[in-house]
């Protein structure tokens, strides 16, 4: 790699928010986040999140609704 080749721009590429979904989703993804309801300074509810989203496919999921072993 020449040097000139290093400091040129990566092309510009378009990617579709249904191929980025598609690719997250295929992956997995896990969204977390904290919630805390306070007064004055003291914490009254304190709520974690954590959630795992991800895609299923049917050899995935054997047994899904009705399947048999």
């Amino acid at each position: 790699m020449t040097p000139t080749e290093r400091h040129e721009p990566l092309p510009t590429r378009q990617v579709a928010l249904v191929d980025l979904l598609d690719r997250l989703l295929a992956g997995g993804v896990v969204i977390t986040g904290d919630v805390v309801l306070s007064i004055a300074d003291i914490d009254l509810v304190r709520i974690s999140l954590r959630a795992l989203i991800t895609s299923v496919t049917a050899s995935d999921a054997p047994f899904a609704l009705g399947g048999r072993p």
